[in-house]
């Protein structure tokens, strides 16, 4: 397997050029003083290092050896516990945290970035720190000033983890039948009791504590989803002048052994009258865990990202280096016996589409993270934009990635060949690992459903309205422009499509319900290519517009945002014919008839 080399050169390029950010954090004053371009490359530069000496070396023995469990008890690989303390050490437990508790404060559009090297150094171990930063978010959003000072100190620290506890065995997605209860006590607190599976992180030797954020009801509550509060349990009970004090009824009753991230701990969790704290109000604990949720389904989408990168490294090494054959139009290299396989044509169509794809989610990430920051630190109208395209295109970050995240990890192994099907290379690791993306924090068809049925049709076509916008405000500011016009008109075209298919199916879903479910995968794949378009028009419009067009970073961008509109973007065609196809072709058939 190729070393892991961040790709830090289209990460600054994504930054300041083409999202301008440093011009953008300058202007919100909740940024200004935390952030600017020097601080954010140093950032990045030094987490650059983290992922590649660190992190990336032991990733394959963590893979091979994974997490052991004994008694309760759950050990992690290798070299784990190690460098998890290098990156506390290095503070970037705190990179995104709150100021007033010991965070650095940073903007999404810099965390983003920070997330996807440490995925595609090792999903398994950025596992542990999502999780934290994640619940930190949560606690930091909805907790009272009490929970607050104690606990984010310490995540913030990296001396405490995190892990969100929503599942249970006959609960997945439908968090409104969970069983775990919260019975209120005297002193303020409650008895959580229940069990709970597909913990990531539930128990592991990297920190001295675990805080669990799990959901419960109380039992007087209201039936369903309306029903969930959201408490803090830690593993280790704290007293008052922060020291760690006795267990608290919380045990790991075994670990999950998995297709993937066997570094990783997934665990069965109980709760045995273990002492919980309110988050937030009563019976409204499942919007604060979406606090969590959303940022971890992005982070989700970054790790099929950080797969798929990793994925694309590796195949090219190996393509550039791997003779065999000769190309049709002759030997490239008549002194050598044979010619790499980067003379074959479907071996350049697949590395180009990881090449393609992998840059094209990079940017539509850091979009979306920018949104994210403006709906974060925002006023006024920018603030209520950011929100609203932040929800809206959260889904197709989850989804949409990780679709192209194992798409392009098997791309890459198909380029190996045999040896991409054997542990010696390291692909079909890739392989394993990414495909768990596709799954958790809310399977890609209910991130589908999320976007058509909620976000889409529930704002009746509103919030797309936004998007819309967004983009005809960009294609307008480039119509005049004869160097962009052949990535303009598709760009129109594809976004006429989107909003012609949006509409049908707004009008179709008040006559058929089923309509949505039938067309939500495919839409959500129409919505992405042409919100993918959208960022490689932006991408080309900056190296179009550069003095150093001429070099060879800017070349390769050009050539690539062609290959995407040529190659990539009419995948949007068959999609759109199948939305159109209907509910009936699925329906029609009997279940006894499968």
């Amino acid at each position: 397997m190729a070393e892991y080399k961040v790709p830090l050169e289209d990460m600054n390029f994504l930054l300041f050029e083409v999202f301008k950010a440093d011009e953008m954090w300058q202007k919100l004053p909740k940024l200004a003083e935390q952030v600017d371009k020097d601080t954010a490359q140093a950032i990045l530069q030094e987490c650059a290092k983290i992922a590649e000496q660190e992190i990336d070396p032991i990733a394959r023995e963590g893979d091979e050896t994974g997490v052991s469990y004994d008694n309760g008890k759950v050990k992690t690989a290798p070299g784990y516990k190690e460098a998890f303390a290098t990156y506390a050490e290095g503070g970037w437990a705190a990179l995104g945290g709150d100021v007033e508790y010991g965070g650095m404060g940073m903007p999404k559009m810099l965390t983003a970035l920070h997330e996807e090297m440490l995925c595609s150094a090792d999903i398994s171990f950025a596992l542990y720190p999502s999780l934290t930063a994640g619940a930190a978010l949560s606690l930091a959003k909805h907790g009272n000033e009490a929970l607050k000072e104690r606990y984010l100190t310490k995540m913030y620290s990296g001396e405490w983890a995190a892990s969100m506890c929503l599942t249970e065995a006959h609960a997945g997605s439908d968090l409104g039948i969970i069983r775990t209860k919260a019975i209120p006590q005297d002193d303020g607190s409650y008895e959580i009791t229940g069990n709970k599976i597909f913990i990531t992180g539930g128990e592991h030797d990297l920190t001295d504590n675990i805080i669990h954020l799990v959901l419960a009801k109380l039992p007087d509550a209201p039936k369903g989803p309306r029903g969930i509060s959201l408490f803090l349990v830690p593993k280790i009970q704290v007293n008052e002048d922060e020291s760690l004090g006795e267990s608290n009824n919380v045990s790991c009753g075994s670990i999950e052994h998995k297709m993937g991230i066997h570094a990783s701990a997934t665990c069965v969790m109980n709760f045995d009258g273990a002492k919980g704290y309110l988050i937030g109000e009563l019976n409204k604990g499942l919007a604060c865990m979406f606090t969590m949720m959303n940022f971890e389904r992005i982070g989700v989408g970054i790790q099929g990202l950080g797969a798929a990168v990793r994925s694309y490294q590796n195949a090219l090494e190996y393509a550039k280096d791997r003779g065999q054959g000769r190309a049709l139009s002759g030997a490239k290299n008549p002194d050598q016996q044979t010619d790499s396989i980067m003379v074959h044509g479907d071996v350049r169509r697949m590395l180009l589409n990881m090449k393609a794809l992998n840059e094209g989610s990079r940017a539509l990430s850091s979009y979306i993270a920018m949104q994210l920051d403006y709906a974060t630190y925002g006023e006024g109208d920018i603030q209520k934009q950011g929100d609203t395209l932040s929800a809206l295109l959260t889904p197709i970050a989850k989804a949409f990635f990780t679709d192209l995240g194992f798409e392009n990890t098997v791309a890459g192994q198909q380029v190996f060949g045999g040896h991409g099907y054997i542990r010696e290379w390291g692909q079909e690791q890739l392989v394993r690992d990414a495909r768990i993306t596709q799954i958790y924090e809310g399977t890609n068809g209910i991130q589908a459903m999320d976007l058509l049925m909620r976000k889409v049709i529930g704002s009746k076509g509103a919030m797309y309205h936004v998007f819309k916008e967004e983009v005809m405000s960009f294609i307008e500011q480039n119509k005049d422009n004869a160097l962009m016009s052949e990535f303009i008109s598709p760009l129109s075209e594809s976004l006429n499509d989107l909003t012609t298919i949006t509409q049908e199916l707004l009008e179709k879903s008040t006559l058929d319900v089923e309509e949505i479910g039938a067309a939500a995968n495919d839409y959500l794949h129409v919505f992405g290519y042409t919100a993918m378009a959208f960022t490689w028009a932006k991408m080309a419009q900056v190296s179009f517009a550069s003095e150093e067009t001429q070099s060879d970073f800017y070349q390769s961008k050009l050539l690539t945002a062609r290959y995407y509109f040529a190659r990539l973007l009419p995948r949007r065609l068959s999609l759109l014919a199948s939305i159109r196809s209907g509910s009936q072709p699925l329906f029609a058939i009997d279940d006894n008839l499968f």
